[in-house]
């Protein structure tokens, strides 16, 4: 899996090269690509609200603009790190920069997602995007704190690329086939309070598997780090 993932990397950075050099030559600076996504995050949010105050509960194309600029926000957490190491400019200061930054812009993605859901009385949906912020928080403190103590304790699913992508996936296909079976399709089952699948369903879903798997990470780079601590005493 890891190298099928260097591979896929090594393939975006060959689109991306041009692009990098491009911004080297004009003078840009990873710490302004990082701010930079950070706005783009926080435009996402502004749509979400903006969504969740206009638009009709049944149309769901508003999440499926917040996940287009998610996305593009995800690229600029790419573009910022090859910048740093094309034009030597990697740098304590730098990498503490990106993961504060980072934070506050997970931070801001998971808040909008609530607002909607919450204004659009999707409530289960609103849970499971609260318990997804919490996790992928976790996953990346208890990363940080590890490193802090001496182990590299980087195991586990849904780092901070993989959740980008299954939100702004999520999001971008919740739109699309709301287009084409309705933001009201349900599929209801007699013994249920309530229906089995509605379209909704396709964001709810994914963001549940993200609120358990990077939960589970976090715990399970805790015990990890545990391991390691307990063996080096």
């Amino acid at each position: 899996m890891n190298s099928a993932k260097a591979k896929l990397q090594d393939l975006i950075y060959k689109f991306l090269d041009p692009l990098v050099k491009l911004l080297i030559k004009l003078g840009i600076t990873p710490n302004m690509i990082t701010f930079f996504g950070f706005l783009i995050t926080v435009a996402s949010t502004v749509v979400l609200i903006y969504g969740a105050e206009v638009g009709d509960r049944n149309n769901h194309r508003f999440i499926g603009y917040a996940g287009i600029i998610i996305l593009i926000a995800g690229a600029m957490d790419m573009l910022d790190g090859r910048l740093a190491r094309l034009n030597n400019q990697a740098n304590p200061f730098g990498a503490l920069y990106d993961s504060v930054v980072d934070r506050y812009s997970e931070l801001i993605m998971f808040f909008g997602f609530c607002y909607y859901t919450v204004t659009q009385d999707y409530l289960l949906t609103s849970i499971f995007c609260f318990i997804a912020m919490i996790g992928s928080i976790m996953v990346s403190y208890t990363r940080a704190r590890a490193e802090g103590l001496g182990v590299n304790a980087s195991v586990g699913l849904m780092q901070r690329p993989e959740r980008i992508i299954l939100v702004s996936v999520a999001s971008i296909l919740t739109s699309v086939i709301s287009g084409q079976i309705g933001g009201d399709f349900t599929v209801e089952v007699d013994w249920l309070d309530q229906p089995a699948f509605e379209t909704i369903s396709i964001f709810s879903w994914p963001i549940f598997f993200l609120a358990i798997s990077a939960n589970i990470t976090a715990l399970r780079r805790l015990f990890f780090a545990r391991k390691e601590l307990y063996a080096k005493d």
